[in-house]
């Protein structure tokens, strides 16, 4: 060591297994769950529409563009799938778990609220607070 102390960041990081087979769970339902929906919003538009008692997007390039987005969302948690324990992987799932799923939650709860969207969004509203909840327990555990 020739004088130097080694500090906690020099030290590795070490995941319990528990927490990466949680992540690594957590990883597979959110990727599936935003695969599935973006594929509703690209290719099932009309039955959406008639589920949530809604209008179909006018122009459907907003759909569109937020049906790619799932999709690449969706994508990216093949990262923490086969890295839970990386860098990258803890970080995706802070990013689009905590992050994005509970302030799209917070969102769908309160345009509810404020603009008095469909009850039925709330739908999305409670498995994104959920997913978002669960990611943090499976960060934080």
């Amino acid at each position: 060591m020739s004088g130097f102390s080694r500090t906690r960041r020099d030290l590795p990081f070490e995941t319990p297994a528990l927490s990466v087979a949680n992540c690594r769970r957590v990883a597979a339902v959110s990727g599936v769950y935003d695969a599935l929906v973006s594929v509703a919003m690209l290719a099932g538009r009309p039955l959406l529409s008639r589920l949530f008692a809604v209008p179909l997007p006018e122009p459907p390039i907003h759909a569109d563009l937020n049906g790619i987005f799932l999709l690449a969302v969706a994508f990216g948690y093949v990262i923490p799938f086969r890295q839970p324990d990386s860098a990258a992987g803890r970080t995706y799932l802070w990013v689009m778990g905590p992050l994005l799923k509970g302030l799209g939650a917070a969102a769908f709860v309160l345009d509810y609220i404020v603009r008095h969207s469909p009850a039925s969004f709330l739908l999305f509203a409670a498995s994104d607070g959920a997913l978002a909840l669960l990611t943090l327990w499976a960060l934080t555990s």
